[in-house]
This record gives C-alpha cells, structure tokens and sequence, in this order.
C-alpha cells in the first residue's frame, strides 16, 4: 500500500531560498482541472545599477526582514482565504523570506492555480497587493548612511483598495 501523499503548506516564512518550479510543481500536484498557474516573485533590488544613482534613489546595500511568528503565517492564510472566496482558484501558495537579504536575493513568492488563467491572474496581484499592505512584515534597509526602517506606502494602499479593502497601515 502507498504512502498518502502530505500536502505542501500554502504558507511558509523562511530564511532560505525558494525554486519556482519545485514549489509550481508542488502546488499543481493532485489537481488534475489545474490549467493555469500564475506567480510573482519579489526580488531586492539593486539600486546600484546604473540609472538608479540619477534617478535619486539612494543605494540600498541589504534589507532585513522581520515578522511575528504565528501571527504572520495567521494572517497570510487569512488572506489565502480571501483569495479563494473572491477568484475561482484551485489553490494558492506563498513563501516569504525573512532575515538578511541580499541585492537580486528573493523575497516572496506569491503563486495561485486555476483552471483558467483569467482567475489565477487576478488572484495573484490580488495576494501580492493584500500581502504588501496586510502583513506583519518589518522591512530594514541598510544604506550607505545608515539603516532605516521602510515605511507603508500610499501606492501600495491604493492597490489594496481597488480590491474593495480599506488599508490599516494609516
């Protein structure tokens, strides 16, 4: 008799890296009606490139990640919940790393499964947005002056609020 197969957690806060296809493959496994499957990955960005000196941003050396064990993981599968309520998914999954992060390093993996990729879209910018502004992540960039904490962004509760959903950064 075969072993049952244990169902990957949709919702993982880690300091090591991820692989796109592992975790794709990972999500698609046991759904058949699965025919589309949509993901983003955030990134540190290198501010070092050319253009970004001109353009005024200061140059961000690393950031570090922080969170709030079991209230974090809480609230992502909160709005895995949501996700699955508003959009016609199969599944979704996302990976969030914390600690000292590098330029060009991973961040986040926000990636969702659907029948059709219509849906699977939406919910995965609808993720993202709801994870930007909604949970209890505390971003650190360390520069050349110094380090500083990153503040919520009015950007970023606008996109949440396209979604109906009133921001509770203000």
């Amino acid at each position: 008799m075969s072993e049952p197969s244990v169902k990957a957690p949709r919702v993982r806060i880690q300091t090591q890296d991820f692989d796109l296809s592992a975790e794709v493959a990972a999500l698609r496994r046991g759904h058949a009606e699965v025919g589309a499957v949509c993901s983003f990955i955030g990134t540190v960005r290198d501010r070092h490139l050319a253009g970004a000196a001109a353009a005024g941003a200061e140059p961000v050396l690393a950031m570090e990640l922080e969170h709030y064990p079991g209230m974090t993981e809480k609230a992502i599968e909160a709005m895995i919940d949501q996700a699955l309520q508003r959009f016609d998914i199969v599944d979704a999954r996302v990976i969030h790393r914390i600690g000292l992060l590098q330029a060009m390093d991973q961040i986040v993996l926000v990636a969702v499964a659907s029948t059709h990729r219509r849906e699977s879209f939406a919910a995965c910018e609808f993720l993202m947005d709801y994870l930007k502004t909604q949970a209890p992540f505390w971003k650190k960039e360390q520069t050349p002056q110094g380090s500083r904490w990153v503040d919520a962004r009015v950007a970023d509760d606008a996109a949440l609020a396209r979604w109906g959903i009133s921001a509770s950064n203000l």
